[in-house]
C-alpha cells in the first residue's frame, strides 16, 4: 500500500493524515466573528431568573404564564374545537401526585382528578365550556380546575391546561 492511501482525506473527517482540516469545514473569512454570535454565560449575556421553585408548583404547558384571561381560555378552546377534539373539565383540590395509600414503585395518589359533569361532546363554541369553567369554579372554589381535549379518533388526551390554582391560604 502506498502512502497516499493513509493520508487520504476521509469524508466528514476533520484530520488529514496528523494535519488539522477543520478550517477547511467551516469556511468563514473571519474565524472570530462567528465565536461572537454564539451564546455564553459571559459577561455580555444578560441572565434572567425564569422560575421561582420554592412553594411554586407549576402543572401543564401554560401554568409558567399568568393566570389566563376569559378571553385567552376561550382561544385555547376555540383551538381545540377546531380540530375536532372534545372539551372536557376535571377539578381536584390537591392538584398534584403524591403518595398516601400506598408506597409500592409505580403507585401514585392524584394521577386522577375527578371529571366535572360529561366529555363536553358535540360542542360548538366556547362559551358552552366557558359556562361550565364558570360553574365548576363556583362549586369549587378552592379546588384546581383544568381544561383537557381529547381526540375521539386517536383515542387520547391532546391538550391540557390549568384554569384556575387556588391561592395558598396563610
Amino acid at each position: 500500500m502506498s502512502v497516499q492511501t493513509f493520508a487520504s482525506p476521509i469524508i466528514g473527517s476533520t484530520c488529514v493524515g496528523l494535519k488539522s482540516n477543520f478550517p477547511q469545514l467551516l469556511p468563514f473569512k473571519n474565524p472570530v466573528s462567528w465565536t461572537n454570535k454564539t451564546v455564553s454565560n459571559g459577561s455580555k449575556t444578560l441572565c434572567m431568573k425564569t422560575w421561582n421553585p420554592i412553594n411554586n408548583k407549576k402543572f401543564e404547558t401554560l401554568s409558567y404564564l399568568p393566570p389566563l384571561s376569559d378571553d385567552s381560555i376561550a382561544k385555547e378552546i376555540e383551538y381545540m374545537i377546531k380540530k375536532g377534539w372534545i372539551p372536557c373539565l376535571e377539578f381536584d383540590e390537591i392538584g398534584h401526585v403524591y403518595r398516601e395509600n400506598a408506597k409500592i414503585p409505580g403507585y401514585y395518589d392524584g394521577r386522577y382528578w375527578t371529571l366535572w359533569k360529561l366529555p363536553m361532546f358535540g360542542c360548538s363554541d366556547s362559551s358552552q365550556v366557558l359556562q361550565e369553567i364558570n360553574e365548576c369554579k363556583k362549586t369549587y372554589p378552592t379546588a384546581f380546575i383544568r381544561c383537557l381535549a381529547f381526540d375521539n379518533k386517536n383515542q387520547g388526551q391532546c391538550m391540557s391546561f390549568i384554569i384556575q390554582k387556588p391561592t395558598p391560604s396563610a
